[in-house]
Order: C-alpha cells, then sequence, then structure tokens
C-alpha cells in the first residue's frame, strides 16, 4: 500500500512539474508576440500593418518571416523610418516565391 502511494505521489509531482512548465513556455510565447507587436507598431506605419494584418489571415507563417525580417533589418540599421505601405509591398514581392505558370495545350 506505501508503495503505491508513493507512486502515486510521484506521478501527482511530475504531472504538476510538466503543467507549470506548460504555463511557463505559454507565458513566455505570449511576452515574445507582445514584444513583436510593439515592435511592428514602431517599425511600419498604420496602412502597412493594416496589409500586414489582412495578409495574416491567408498565410500566418509567412507573415511571422516577414515580420522576423523587418525586426533584424530595424536592428541591422537598415531601416531608419518607418516602413510604408508602398516600401512593404516591394518587400512583400521580393519575399513572395515565384509562381510557375503550367500551360497545357491540347492537340
Amino acid at each position: 500500500m506505501d508503495n503505491l502511494d508513493e507512486l502515486r505521489q510521484k506521478r501527482m509531482q511530475e504531472l504538476q512539474q510538466q503543467a507549470i512548465a506548460a504555463e511557463n513556455q505559454q507565458r513566455m510565447q505570449q511576452e515574445m508576440e507582445m514584444q513583436k507587436k510593439q515592435a511592428m507598431i514602431q517599425i511600419l506605419t498604420p496602412e502597412a500593418k493594416n496589409r500586414l494584418t489582412n495578409l495574416r489571415l491567408t498565410k500566418p507563417e509567412f507573415v511571422d518571416q516577414v515580420e522576423l525580417q523587418l525586426i533584424q533589418l530595424v536592428q541591422s540599421g537598415k531601416v531608419q523610418n518607418k516602413i510604408t505601405d508602398d516600401q512593404l509591398k516591394i518587400l512583400l514581392q521580393k519575399l513572395t516565391p515565384k509562381k510557375r505558370d503550367i500551360n497545357i495545350t491540347r492537340r
């Protein structure tokens, strides 16, 4: 009976530690997301921010990559002023993978 109680206690402690670790990880992710949002507010004009927000609805992973690149550009000192909507359009065009057009001709 003692052995069973010990196993239960150990299992309970493991579960509590896992829950605490998951909570800490979630909190860190939320903090990182808030920092990224604050950086985007400082980096982008409102129009450019709206464009990224709309694009996030269809391509969230792509927007995450764009945001990271924007932050890197600012940190490296390559961007001094806020990025306008037109500048963002150009950047998005450069980062968007080229589509292949396939034409099928019937004979």
